[in-house]
């Protein structure tokens, strides 16, 4: 049985990326006076996926399977809502630019075009041509031909967010509120848990030290599989992205930019104020990092750091580029990486108690978009951990190892890519690497 939950009680969370650091901000605001982050970089981590320029944020638009996955889609998305709104530490990184979303082949099409897709009635406005796509920017930003694509604009309730600088901000709140955030190679790197009675009692650093805690929140992300086994609910994955340097004058006349996104292409934000660089992402299922134990032959995507991208990435998003902007397609990289997540069976969150180890709690499973909801899933974590979660919300996103018998491991998850990479990609099987020097 875990310990009973009081103010003082002791909180570590592992990992200091998105949904750790938000966790912590949300439990120091609920008044817990002894929460512990540990992981190997201090924030924003280098190999953090939300340590980033930018990254899309859109408004009301619900998806879901079914009756009880829309309600959990609407809670989830309301609550971010409110928090890029509302939240000082998260509203000044908000930027209401609008977005573009877009498709070229039929399939993609159909997909985009569904009854939880854009229209007319949901306040988007059709671009059809050429020239509508051109003329949702400032004169001279795009200057492609746009070759089949199909799109719909929406003014107002999406844009971007400066994903670094939320980061940074949610972390100095937490400190100022008392969270304590270990990081170091060593004493901020976990390597095991304490197993004893059944239970979880807190987690092992590389430095040999015991860190023992009333309560372990396991927010690791696409690393939480080597610390834990998930029975095949998480799949490490990753998706690749560069910057392209701009000038001054030039990032001035891309300010404000709505956010562009061809579900099959990629997609791009307007540059950094600090830096003028443009961040694109070519578009695909994603790489997995496939190797195989040789004492079980389980195979398993494993994560790695790396701050280049596969050559074949870089021609995707120059291929993008030309179709957009050509002007751009062949000036060089100033930066690029992968980034790495993890993906649930069904694309939904995993936020739970575990059921067997009382002491456990889970905050995993962003599968892609997990970082638009730091200002509040840090909220639904710690709801998990005081037993408080909506009854609907809690039976969603609950331990689930039922749904990845005979998981597809290779499966795409309603994402798409141009032609000849519509497929979940092996980091095995990349010949050549980007030489980008920063």
């Amino acid at each position: 049985m875990a310990a009973p939950l009081s103010p003082e009680s002791t909180i570590l969370i592992v990992g200091a990326g998105t949904w750790g650091t938000s966790t912590a901000l949300h439990l120091a605001r609920r008044g817990y006076t002894s929460v512990t982050v540990l992981d190997p970089y201090p924030v924003p981590s280098p190999i953090s996926a939300g340590n980033d320029l930018n990254k899309m944020l859109e408004f009301g638009d619900i998806a879901g399977e079914d009756d009880k996955e829309r309600y959990v889609s609407e809670k989830l998305l309301e609550a971010a809502t409110q928090g890029w709104l509302n939240d000082p530490v998260f509203k000044p990184h908000f930027h209401e630019t609008g977005c573009i979303i877009a498709a070229t082949s039929e399939e993609a099409r159909a997909h985009m075009n569904s009854k939880d897709g854009p229209s007319e009635a949901k306040g988007w406005i059709p671009l059809n041509s050429k020239e509508d796509f051109i003329a949702t920017m400032p004169k001279g930003v795009l200057s492609g031909d746009f070759p089949g694509w199909q799109g719909w604009w929406r003014k107002k309730g999406a844009g971007w967010v400066h994903a670094r600088k939320s980061m940074e901000s949610a972390a100095r709140e937490a400190e100022r509120l008392g969270v304590q955030f270990v990081a170091g190679e060593k004493e901020g790197k976990v390597d095991g848990l304490i197993y004893e009675a059944g239970d979880v009692k807190g987690v092992r650093t590389a430095d040999g030290k015991q860190h023992r805690a009333d309560r372990t929140i396991l927010c690791a992300g696409a690393n939480a599989a080597a610390l834990f086994e998930f029975k095949g609910q998480l799949r490490p994955t990753a998706w690749t992205l560069a910057h392209i340097k701009l000038t001054k004058e030039e990032a001035e006349i891309y300010r404000n930019l709505p956010v562009l996104f061809n579900i099959e292409r990629g997609f791009f934000m307007e540059p950094d104020e600090d830096n003028h660089e443009l961040k694109m992402c070519d578009e695909h299922p994603g790489y997995c990092n496939w190797l195989t134990d040789s004492q079980n032959s389980k195979r398993s995507s494993v994560p790695f750091p790396n701050h280049q991208i596969p050559k074949e990435a870089e021609l995707r998003c120059r291929g993008f580029l030309r179709e957009t902007m050509p002007h751009l397609a062949d000036r060089p990289f100033s930066f690029a990486r992968i980034c790495w997540c993890a993906d649930t069976p069904n694309r939904g969150f995993l936020i739970s108690k575990h059921p067997e180890y009382a002491s456990l709690v889970l905050g995993v499973g962003g599968s892609g978009h997990g970082f638009c909801h730091i200002p509040s899933i840090g909220g639904f974590i710690a709801d998990a951990m005081e037993e408080k979660l909506d009854p609907t919300v809690k039976e969603c996103l609950k331990w689930r190892p039922e749904t990845a018998i005979n998981r597809n491991w290779d499966g795409l998850q309603g994402r798409f890519g141009p032609e000849g990479s519509n497929r979940v990609m092996d980091f095995q099987d990349v010949k050549e690497w980007t030489n980008i020097q920063v």
